[in-house]
């Protein structure tokens, strides 16, 4: 399927969208390793950013959580990116998958790990990434969580971190959305 988007270059931006634009491609997500790339050859942003430039006010904002969900929270490297990548595969979004794979394997998780996400079957040994696995997948196929679930959960995790679950989940939830209704899929290589 085609991109139901025009890809925006630097040069086509205007203000508002430049504002988008310096806040991904100059903001945390640009600094330190890169593990999949921002930009493609032309400077167009890849994936659910170059939908943002589109609509620069809700763009500004929804970048913001994403730099807070990725870079601000409470929880552990490994289990932000198990959480993403749950995320990405009950969505079925293969730039999320694409790009936190590369992320995943870079925090540790393996091979195995890897394949069992893609699955939709991950437990770890780890009893607070089991917990987080558990009340993502609880996230992702249910309207509610119940006491139960929520005591499990609260067991090995902190209130912030349930938070910050919960929102991650949302916001990645958010993502997938936008991606699957402006058809925008994974990159091909390199850039």
């Amino acid at each position: 399927m085609t991109e139901r988007l025009p890809r925006l270059t630097p040069a086509d931006l205007d203000e508002a969208q430049h504002a988008v634009y310096q806040a991904i491609a100059g903001g945390d997500r640009a600094k330190g390793v890169q593990h999949f790339p921002l930009t493609a050859d032309d400077g167009s942003l890849h994936g659910p950013f170059g939908i943002m430039l589109h609509a620069p006010g809700v763009g500004l904002a929804l970048q913001a959580l994403g730099a807070a969900v990725r870079f601000g929270t409470d929880l552990t490297p490994r289990i932000r990116e198990i959480a993403i990548l749950q995320t990405a595969h009950a969505t079925g979004s293969t730039f999320e998958w694409w790009a936190h794979e590369r992320v995943g394997r870079a925090v540790g998780l393996t091979a195995p790990e890897l394949t069992a996400l893609s699955l939709g079957s991950f437990h770890s040994a780890d009893p607070a990434e089991d917990a987080a696995a558990t009340f993502v997948a609880t996230l992702l196929t249910s309207a509610t969580v119940t006491d139960a679930e929520f005591a499990a959960a609260s067991a090995a995790l902190t209130d912030r971190q349930l938070i910050d679950l919960t929102v991650l989940v949302g916001y990645y939830r958010t993502l997938a959305q936008l991606l699957t209704v402006f058809a925008v899929g994974a990159p091909t290589e390199p850039g």
